[in-house]
């Protein structure tokens, strides 16, 4: 990517979430002749990839993430994940989003190198947190600095229990097992949940998002990949704990992250509220200065952005970890701590057979490729060391392309729909990786063959996990009575008699109608039956004033008498 030129300038737009800054760099893009702009998601940058396409055409933008890439050959305006940008071509506009992130341990460095290196020919634009904005005067002299105000105001509203949890509210929890658990209380209590989490494929989160906003399910549980701009009709944020495993230890969020996931709540200009879940025996709640940074969002200036060598040195193996291991020449960047990128490379830096292979620069850069693959299925180091290790193996002999058969193999094992949530998001990991591998055009023949193929698979099983999640997180009929008892409901949800009887309120069985007399489903749970009744009541009137009407107007020959057997 082309250096800062005289004519063009270096914006940064800093404020809380809901100020616009990605609609605005959107906007700014699309006014230019070509533009790139980079995110810390996939899904991010999926969903404003497809914002894009409906303003210039499909046949001109694209998108380009570790799994996924989508490559118009007229392509000029470019969404990618912030790993994936393309940092060798020219474009009019570029954009970085989250820049906050450089202070991140894990994926700080690539952003940091974004913000040094990452220039567009007429226009450069960063967005992120206000804590940033000490750090880029020091670091990129001239820059421009606007603030946005956040549209709406955030509010804290204290600790709640699950079964009070105001309607169209997110529940943001920080493992998997923790967004089950809640969902699956939600389920019971509220009628379900949509579930949320940054491990799910851009189909399977797009469609649990729908039924959220859809009004399908009144609840969405999610983890802190929420709080990266991930757009949805949330009015209230409940944090479930606010403690997280950061990779290294169990530690309380920080300010800036309780802030961008609280800041989710509210919507343009309708205001928003946060606030803890009430767990029996356990006390959660936010400090009081918390409340105070968040809802008036003032946070302390950040010290320092995490950096390692964005072009290291890969002429020798040893001359690569050490240009990965080298210091940052100025105060403001501190070295990043050992990504997993490079402790995989550390790993096979001691394989005897690696270092023989790892002779040329070619194989170098290819082994440094290789090391770049994520570990989706999170085996751990020594179990992701074993696959990168066969896998540069088998680039550095016979033809230098993966075996077809064996990358057949592997992805035959993965095409099963049948299993439970656990065990298809294990199989969506794992088609992740292959779908990585199969975007890498060096690595395999006919590489746009293996990536269609992979692509369709992780839309199979997408959609398998979608439906597993909300056969598991969503009773229809609990949700149909939760929304039935407000008054707007009665507009919302149709009632339906169907010929033998059955009254049916937003398409599901609440019971049967017969004559002048209403029972209730005898499947339904015994915790429903008064939710039933009640929903007949309110849905019954109108039906039993037109057959009162009927059985008025009907001749008398119309009638006769029986005589009760027994």
């Amino acid at each position: 990517m082309s250096r800062l030129s005289s004519s063009s300038s270096v914006i940064a737009v800093l404020g809380p979430t809901n100020t616009g800054k990605t609609h605005l760099a959107v906007q700014r893009m699309c006014s230019y002749t070509s533009g790139v702009i980079g995110f810390p998601l996939r899904l991010l940058a999926r969903e404003v990839y497809d914002r894009v396409v409906e303003i210039k055409g499909a046949d001109r933008v694209a998108l380009i993430t570790g799994e996924e890439k989508i490559l118009p050959e007229k392509a000029q305006y470019f969404l990618c994940t912030a790993e994936s940008m393309p940092m060798n071509r020219d474009f009019a506009f570029a954009a970085l989003d989250e820049v906050q992130l450089g202070c991140d341990r894990e994926r700080g460095h690539v952003f940091t190198d974004r913000l040094l290196n990452l220039r567009g020919r007429e226009e450069t634009m960063f967005l992120g947190s206000d804590a940033l904005r000490p750090l880029l005067r020091r670091l990129i002299p001239g820059i421009e600095i606007v603030s946005r105000p956040r549209f709406s105001t955030l509010s804290y509203s204290g600790p709640t229990k699950l079964s009070r949890l105001p309607p169209r509210s997110a529940v943001v929890a920080f493992s998997a097992e923790e967004v089950y658990a809640t969902a699956e209380m939600l389920r019971r209590l509220r009628g379900g949940a949509a579930v949320v989490m940054g491990a799910l494929s851009p189909r399977t989160r797009n469609a649990q998002v729908e039924m959220f906003q859809a009004g399908e399910v009144n609840y969405l549980v999610a983890t802190d990949a929420i709080g990266m701009g991930l757009n949805m009709d949330v009015t209230h944020v409940a944090f479930a704990s606010l403690s997280k495993f950061d990779g290294r230890q169990v530690r309380r969020l920080t300010i800036p992250e309780m802030a961008q996931i609280a800041g989710r709540a509210g919507r343009y200009q309708r205001d928003g509220s946060f606030g803890v879940l009430q767990w029996p025996g356990e006390t959660l709640e936010f400090r009081e200065e918390e409340v105070s940074a968040i809802e008036e969002h003032h946070f302390s200036p950040a010290e320092y952005l995490y950096w390692r060598e964005g072009q290291p040195d890969v002429s020798r193996l040893d001359a690569l970890i050490a240009s990965l291991e080298r210091k940052p020449g100025l105060p403001l960047l501190r070295a990043a701590p050992e990504s997993y990128d490079l402790a995989v490379l550390h790993k096979l830096a001691e394989d005897p057979v690696i270092k023989d292979r790892a002779r040329s620069s070619l194989a170098v850069k290819r082994l440094w490729a290789v090391c770049g693959l994520p570990d989706f299925r999170k085996t751990g180091i020594e179990a992701h060391s074993r696959l990168v290790r066969r896998i540069f193996g088998y680039l550095t002999e016979g033809n230098g392309y993966l075996p077809v058969s064996w990358f057949a193999d592997e992805i035959v094992k993965l095409d099963n729909v049948q299993g439970d949530v656990p065990t298809l998001s294990e199989r969506l990991a794992g088609i992740r990786i292959w779908a990585y591998i199969a975007h890498r055009s060096d690595w395999l023949e006919n590489p746009a063959k293996w990536a269609e193929r992979t692509r369709a698979l992780e839309e199979k099983l997408s959609d398998a996990l979608h439906e597993r999640l909300t056969q598991r997180f969503v009773d229809r009929r609990t949700s149909i009575l939760m929304q039935d008892m407000g008054k707007a409901a009665l507009d919302m949800l149709p009632t339906e008699f169907s010929e033998d009887g059955v009254v049916l309120v937003g398409g599901e069985s609440i019971g049967r109608l017969d004559g002048f007399s209403f029972h209730v489903d005898p499947a339904a749970r015994h915790g429903d039956m008064k939710r039933l009744h009640a929903a007949a009541e309110r849905r019954l009137g109108g039906e039993l004033t037109r057959r009162a009407k009927a059985l008025q107007e009907d001749e008398d020959k119309a009638f006769s008498l029986l005589t009760a057997k027994g």
